[in-house]
């Protein structure tokens, strides 16, 4: 039997509704119940933003992409191809070459982000399935054309499929000086491109991005048999991790390979940090609402000075008395953590089921708030609440075990 816990019970769940102590400890019940329930809900906020951030770029980014550790650009022949193929778990490799190029249509013109791909692109990416208008693909016919981001082809009035008007792309010519000339006709290579169809996956991407034929980037910007990276597409047996340092260590030091997380670390990295923030502000605040339990237990002391007192006298030790008020304290603080985690997980479930928050923006890529709840949070939270509770209770607990019997009974 634990005699500090049953008399802790007893005092927690007394009849003298309107006694101070009582009111006090309710509102620190409900001052948990809300910090929890609220940092619950926003570290599962953020947890749906980054599995969202995740399936937008995954429409469009490899499950591997190799890029040269030095320099923009390496050289590619069917040795390396091989050498890439060879590893097993790799299904197929996507020949790249990206760079910055000057798109002009009529009388408007802006800098794109041009990414030329080879005819194998889209059996490893589902940005066929982010297409809003037109064909994907960019050879049809015997002609070339280009796959435009849906902010692209609104900031210059795109039409697709124009052949009277075919998108102009510009590059700078490689003439081997350190000068560049002012004269268009010999300072930039330029090519014609019809536009096929558009897609809209995420604002950066769309306003940015247009993918052509890895022969058409290949002349206009001269790179011959140069990429600027490979991309890879993992089989769906194999692990994307186990297959990456496979190819490491097939590639060797030269060259570097990135997952689809390391793709976008930056993001993802902001996103993380933003969350410990966020945790460590909400911890904060259920601190300040915690401190409610501190003075309800430091009145309870006072009013039950003479129990105290009993209790030692029937041979109570300082060890019994200091565990009497850490029980209280902890039984308030769990009561209402148990209600903010209940609360919390509801909420959650519901706006993951029926939505009830929408993002209020009608360009927005999803309708609602994305929401995913992970058991991690819920043990933090509770390792917080813990940590807390014991915090504003061991000073009015040890104060309590340090009460004199002479003086109080």
């Amino acid at each position: 039997m634990n005699v500090p816990f049953l008399i802790a019970r007893r005092y927690f769940l007394s009849k003298k509704k309107r006694n101070i102590i009582s009111i006090i400890s309710n509102i620190s019940m409900v001052g948990v119940a809300v910090g929890t329930m609220a940092l619950i809900i926003v570290l599962s906020v953020f947890n749906g933003l980054e599995d969202l951030v995740r399936s937008l770029y995954g429409k469009s980014d490899p499950d591997l992409k190799i890029a040269a550790v030095e320099g923009k650009s390496f050289v590619v022949n069917e040795q390396l191809l091989n050498r890439i193929r060879q590893v097993p778990g790799v299904a197929l490799v996507t020949e790249v070459i990206e760079d910055n190029a000057l798109l002009r249509y009529h009388d408007r013109q802006m800098v794109v982000k041009m990414k030329g791909v080879t005819e194998n692109f889209f059996a490893q990416s589902n940005i066929d399935s982010a297409l809003v208008q037109g064909d994907h693909r960019l050879l049809k016919d015997g002609a070339e054309y280009a796959l435009i981001g849906a902010g692209v082809q609104h900031e210059l009035s795109i039409a697709l499929d124009n052949r009277l008007a075919p998108l102009q792309l510009l590059y700078p010519r490689n003439t081997g000086k350190r000068t560049l000339s002012f004269n268009p006709e010999t300072a930039f290579n330029e090519q014609p491109i019809l536009a096929g169809g558009v897609f809209l996956i995420e604002q950066q991407i769309d306003d940015s991005y247009i993918f052509v034929p890895l022969s058409f980037a290949q002349n206009l910007l001269g790179y011959g048999n140069r990429r600027t990276s490979l991309e890879v597409k993992v089989s769906d047996s194999w692990e994307v991790d186990q297959v990456q340092e496979e190819v490491k260590k097939a590639l060797g030091a030269k060259f570097s390979v990135f997952n689809s997380d390391e793709q976008h670390v930056s993001l993802l990295k902001a996103i993380k940090v933003e969350k410990m923030f966020v945790f460590i502000t909400f911890a904060f605040i259920l601190l300040i609402a915690s401190l409610n339990i501190f003075f309800s237990l430091s009145m309870l002391v006072i009013d039950k000075r003479k129990d105290v007192a009993v209790l030692q006298a029937m041979g109570a030790t300082s060890r019994t008395i200091r565990n009497i008020f850490l029980f209280e304290g902890a039984i308030v603080a769990q009561v209402g953590a148990i209600t903010g985690l209940a609360l919390g997980i509801t909420i959650c479930w519901l706006q993951q089921t029926f939505g009830l928050v929408s993002m209020g923006m009608a360009t927005a890529v999803v309708d609602s708030y994305p929401v995913k709840m992970q058991a991690s949070d819920i043990v933090l939270t509770g390792i917080a609440i813990v940590c807390i509770t014991i915090a504003v209770s061991i000073r009015p607990a040890l104060s309590a075990s340090r009460l004199d019997l002479r003086d109080n009974l």
